[in-house]
């Protein structure tokens, strides 16, 4: 029976989930800003005992591929790495994108319609994929900035857009009038989606290397220089 520890931290929330053969057994969640580096590895801890197993019986390890947080992204994938290094099973990377787009496709999305995730990129600024409610890939990801007309693309040719995710709180405003748009609530990032995918990757034998993958920030990480002065 394979089971796969899932691990999500590319936005604010701290989650972690165990499936087995693609059905959820557990998941625990965190809502706390920066909550990551002091609460992940207990959470996976009480996570493993509660479902009554051990680390030594999980089958792989599955990580959010981004795009997000550069912070939460990295803390989650140090310690996929180092419990995949320690217990020499595979790492499975998955999109938020394309878990929270699996998890809509349970809402029964219009077959006309277009699926639009969305992660804050701050301000206006989303990260954002679309995909047909098969999941087939319309537009890769991409990073915008929200305007009024950002979708108009799109809806001549879909009757509904569904967005989703944090990012799609900030559309609210500029969408809520507009009838083809269907915005849907408390849809977040959560390795109870990660889970389900994870378990398709594992049986194609889709694992990254451990030494070289890195997740998919969504743009360049900039560290702005700092004002203070140097000792030197």
């Amino acid at each position: 029976m394979i089971t796969i520890l899932s691990i999500e931290t590319a936005t604010s929330i701290c989650s972690v989930a165990v499936h087995q053969e693609g059905r959820l057994l557990a998941s625990a969640e965190l809502y706390l800003e920066k909550s990551h580096s002091s609460s992940l590895s207990l959470l996976i801890e009480q996570l493993i005992s509660h479902c009554d197993l051990h680390l030594a019986d999980l089958n792989a390890i599955a990580v959010s591929g981004g795009p997000g947080s550069y912070t939460g992204l990295r803390i989650g994938l140090s310690t996929a790495k180092g419990l995949c290094y320690a217990l020499d099973i595979p790492l499975i990377a998955v999109s938020s994108l394309d878990a929270m787009s699996f998890h809509v496709q349970h809402y029964g999305p219009e077959q006309n319609g277009l699926l639009v995730p969305m992660i804050d990129a701050r301000r206006m600024e989303v990260f954002y994929k679309a995909l047909s409610p098969s999941l087939k890939e319309i537009e890769p990801l991409s990073n915008l900035i929200l305007e009024e007309n950002s979708f108009d693309k799109f809806t001549e040719k879909y009757s509904t857009l569904y967005l989703f995710g944090n990012g799609a709180e900030k559309a609210y405003k500029l969408y809520q009038q507009k009838g083809n748009f269907k915005i849907l609530e408390d849809v977040n990032p959560s390795a109870k989606f990660l889970g389900h995918l994870a378990f398709f990757k594992f049986k194609q034998n889709e694992f990254e290397n451990l030494a070289y993958f890195e997740p998919n920030y969504g743009k360049e990480f900039f560290s702005p220089v700092s004002k203070k002065k140097s000792f030197l």
